[in-house]
């Protein structure tokens, strides 16, 4: 029986972490037989009990359970009340989230032998870079030290916008070695946006969005219409690759793309959505697009990026009605 209780003050980090100690305990293992997640709203004695339930077909148990912090009182007494009885044949991930761990949860992790982890950045200015680096070579980038202390500097303490960056960065450049040029159109100015904008509007089916900061990345940020549809290849090449007889899992869509942890996670998300008839349309609009840019219309660029990424992000709905 082994017991992890991750909390720290980025909420999106711990969630992430507890997702790939759950991934790592599975391992190669059937994850639908052995993994058992409880997040929303749901019982705490509901989840105590399923722990205590003995496997079937599968040697372990991993019960994975999320934003604990915000239950009450007699909640975590009964969590509490758990871990003194904890079977052997049960792994328990816990996500507390930030704020400090109830003296109670504290003090049973401390009797039952479980570990408490927190995946913030460390503050010391070495570690921190260490720290940073292992990140980026967990979603599969490859940075030179002048791009890295870029940026580091660039992000500061807002370490949720790496995920969105990371997946920018792999769906243009793949496995390539990024330097400090390569990255600083990324980066964005004042009054800018940043890339991930786009593709998060259009992934989400929100037009007014992507529009928006299609418009921003082409104004302030002066990109030029052909530099944004290389991202958008990029992004949906990224896709393609999920475009398997199955729909992977995560742990498979982790190997298609060459990404682990929130990278592939929103990868697969976004492809579930869409589906391969939705990525192959797309394609088509990119390649009308094109064509158009290059002036087989007459139409002016920015009537055309308006066009297409309207229809891009109506993708999403009607690939959904079709199915």
């Amino acid at each position: 029986m082994s017991v992890y209780l991750f909390h720290g003050s980025d909420d999106v980090l711990v969630r992430e972490a507890v997702s790939d100690k759950a991934r790592e305990l599975v391992g190669d293992q059937d994850r639908s037989l052995m993994l058992e997640e409880f997040d929303g709203d749901y019982i705490m004695a509901g989840a105590t009990e399923s722990a205590m339930t003995p496997p079937f077909l599968t040697e372990r148990r991993i019960i994975v359970m999320r934003k604990v912090s915000a239950f009450g009182v007699d909640d975590l007494d009964v969590l509490a009340a758990y871990l003194q009885v904890a079977p052997d044949f049960t792994d328990m991930v816990i996500e507390w989230g930030s704020g400090r761990v109830s003296k109670v949860i504290a003090a049973a992790l401390k009797l039952c032998g479980g570990q408490t982890i927190d995946p913030s950045p460390p503050t010391r200015a070495n570690e921190r870079r260490e720290w940073w680096e292992t990140q980026l070579s967990g979603l599969g980038l490859v940075l030179d030290a002048p791009a890295v202390a870029l940026l580091i500097d660039w992000l500061g303490e807002d370490v949720t916008r790496l995920g969105g960056l990371a997946a920018t960065l792999k769906s243009t450049y793949g496995d390539q070695r990024i330097n400090k040029e390569k990255l600083e159109p990324f980066l964005g100015e004042r009054g800018d946006t940043k890339p991930w904008d786009l593709t998060d509007g259009i992934d989400s089916g929100n037009a007014a969005k992507a529009l928006l900061a299609a418009r921003r990345l082409m104004n302030a940020g002066e990109r030029h219409p052909l530099q944004i549809m290389a991202q958008l290849h990029g992004h949906y090449s990224r896709l393609a690759k999920l475009d398997v007889a199955d729909v992977p899992t995560l742990a498979e869509a982790e190997v298609l793309l060459g990404a682990k942890g929130f990278a592939a996670e929103k990868a697969l998300r976004t492809f579930r959505s869409l589906t391969g008839a939705g990525v192959r349309r797309a394609f088509e609009l990119l390649a009308a697009a094109d064509l158009d840019l290059r002036g087989s219309t007459g139409l002016e660029e920015d009537v055309v990026m308006d066009v297409l990424i309207a229809r891009l992000a109506k993708l999403n709905g009607v690939v959904s009605q079709r199915r």
